[in-house]
C-alpha cells in the first residue's frame, strides 16, 4: 500500500490472436494514479502450423506471465462481429484459452469491446491503432517505443480496465461521456 492508503493493483491486458497475442501488465496505485507499464510484449505464433499447438502456447505463456508478475485482474478484448466466421472462431478459441489460464490462477476476468477500448483511450470509437499508441504515452508512464500494435492494443486494454474501474460517480451515475470524465479527472489526462 502507498502512503495515501490506495492499494497497488496490477492489471494484465491481453489482445488475443492466433498468430500474435499482445500482453501487458500495468501498475496503478489508486483512483488518481497515473498507470505505469510494468511489462509488455507479443507472443509470436505465426510460424506454428498446428492450431492446437498455438492454443497450447497461448495458455502456457499466459500462465507464465501470470506466475511471474501476479496480476490482480485480467482485461481482455471481447470478440467482435466480423465477416469471416472462421477467423472469429479462431479468435474465440484464443480468447478462451487465455481466459482459462487466468481462471486457473483465480484471477478475475473482464472483457471489453474494441469500441469501448478505443473510447477509453482516445474518446473516439473509430480511432486508429496508431492514434491509440500515440495517446497511451500521454496517459501512462511507459517507454517511448512499443514494438508492435498488438502490444499497444494489450496496453490499451489494461488501461481501459483501469479507467472503467475508476470512473467517478456523480449523483449515483457514471460520467456521461469522455469530456465529462476529463472535467472530473484532470489529473488522469495530460
Amino acid at each position: 500500500m502507498n502512503t495515501n492508503g490506495n492499494a497497488e493493483k496490477l492489471i494484465m491486458g491481453i489482445d488475443p490472436g492466433t498468430n500474435f497475442m499482445g500482453y501487458a501488465i500495468i501498475r496503478t496505485t489508486g483512483r488518481n494514479s497515473r498507470p505505469e507499464l510494468v511489462v509488455s510484449g507479443v507472443v509470436d505464433m505465426k510460424k506454428m502450423e498446428s492450431p492446437y499447438l498455438k492454443l497450447q502456447r497461448i495458455f502456457q505463456r499466459t500462465l507464465s506471465i501470470i506466475d511471474a508478475y501476479h496480476p490482480d485482474e485480467l482485461a481482455i478484448e471481447a470478440q467482435f462481429y466480423g465477416k469471416n466466421i472462421q477467423a472469429m472462431l479462431k479468435l474465440g478459441r484464443a480468447q478462451g484459452v487465455a481466459i482459462a489460464a487466468a481462471l486457473q490462477r483465480d484471477i478475475p476476468v473482464f472483457e471489453y469491446a474494441p469500441k469501448k477500448i478505443k473510447i477509453s483511450v482516445t474518446g473516439a470509437g473509430e480511432a486508429s491503432k496508431e492514434q491509440i499508441a500515440l495517446l497511451l504515452g500521454k496517459f501512462m508512464k511507459m517507454p517511448e517505443r512499443i514494438s508492435t500494435l498488438d502490444e499497444t492494443d494489450a496496453i490499451a486494454i489494461a488501461y481501459c480496465h483501469h479507467i472503467q474501474g475508476n470512473l467517478p460517480t456523480t449523483g449515483g451515475s457514471k460520467c456521461k461521456d469522455w469530456s465529462d470524465f476529463v472535467k472530473q479527472n484532470p489529473d488522469k489526462v495530460v
